[in-house]
């Protein structure tokens, strides 16, 4: 397993990120225990959740299964790099969402007790929150890590100017504001290059893509289709057939590499530079195993520039644009 550290910070996290939403809903609790006993015999040692997680089963169970695998002790919890989020709507009531203060003890509280621990190394803000100020959302923040119940702040689904705002006023507050951006970033998806990334690089931040195979299209999905093996309906249908063209240059290419297309997909993503570790969200053993192959995939200049052809990027504000 490789390592980098994450942000600016001097926290070391492996380059692959454990998702978990899966764990639950679609995991079974045993398989999910079997899962993330993999993950960390392989080195994984970044685990992301959040409140929300748990679909069918209500909100917040996929946390629970995360603190019932910790209880079993053996160091699972001391050697796991542990990152919720906060923001979701835990229940109807007006105050239980978003960021206000009231909102950020009481969710922090709730996470703790249902992931078994007494901190989270990695607290983020599942969206930004429109309404709240910033100096709320950092003195909040500074209770809960002079309390020792979070270690590092970071964002997910922030703009630009979200984060440049965000860490503007911890600099006021001589805060360290956020080590981490959490954004959708894939070969099909790519606009966070547009003003995030730059953003993020500014500001010392490690991004975390989710998604990192846009829901399994770049996954070796028309291969697949062909074979029977899988089949779409609805928007990722309507993604399929509106991508197709490139999809399947993208397929044939990673042929010629002599790999896997997610396993491609992935390492595309661990190529690039502002990337901390890509998120993997495995429903089973075998879908890890694949996601574990990516780290041995090493793309060259000129590979890379294929894939720029077959899925073109941006360039960074204004040149995308203007002069």
């Amino acid at each position: 397993m490789e390592y980098t550290h994450l942000g600016r910070s001097g926290l070391t996290v492996s380059r692959l990120c454990l998702g978990t939403m899966n764990f639950g809903p679609q995991t079974p609790e045993p398989d999910s225990f079997s899962i993330m006993d993999s993950a960390l015999a392989n080195g994984i040692n970044f685990f992301d959740t959040a409140n929300g997680y748990g679909g069918s089963l209500g909100r917040g169970a996929t946390e629970e299964i995360l603190g019932r695998w910790f209880a079993q002790g053996g160091g699972r919890r001391e050697k796991v790099v542990l990152a919720t989020k906060l923001y979701a709507n835990m229940t109807e009531w007006p105050n239980d969402a978003k960021l206000s203060a009231r909102n950020i003890r009481m969710s922090l509280d709730a996470s703790l007790k249902r992931l078994q621990t007494d901190y989270v190394d990695l607290y983020q803000f599942h969206h930004i929150d429109r309404d709240t100020p910033w100096e709320e959302i950092w003195q909040a923040m500074e209770v809960a890590v002079t309390a020792g119940k979070i270690v590092y702040n970071g964002s997910s689904n922030f703009a630009g100017w979200h984060i440049a705002t965000a860490q503007e006023a911890a600099r006021r507050r001589n805060y360290t504001g956020l080590v981490s951006e959490q954004s959708i970033y894939n070969l099909l998806t790519r606009d966070i290059e547009l003003e995030v990334i730059p953003s993020a690089v500014a500001n010392g931040l490690g991004i975390i893509p989710w998604s990192p195979l846009q829901g399994g299209l770049l996954g070796g999905v028309v291969r697949k289709q062909r074979d029977g093996v899988r089949r779409l309906e609805g928007r990722a249908a309507d993604a399929l057939e509106a991508n197709r063209s490139a999809i399947e240059q993208y397929e044939s290419f990673a042929e010629e590499l002599g790999h896997e297309p997610g396993d491609v997909g992935l390492a595309w993503l661990l190529h690039q530079p502002a990337v901390t570790a890509p998120i993997i969200g495995p429903r089973t053993q075998e879908q890890l195993d694949a996601a574990l192959r990516a780290l041995d995939v090493k793309l060259d200049a000129a590979a890379l520039a294929r894939l720029d052809e077959i899925f073109p990027g941006t360039k960074t504000a204004p040149e995308q644009y203007a002069w």
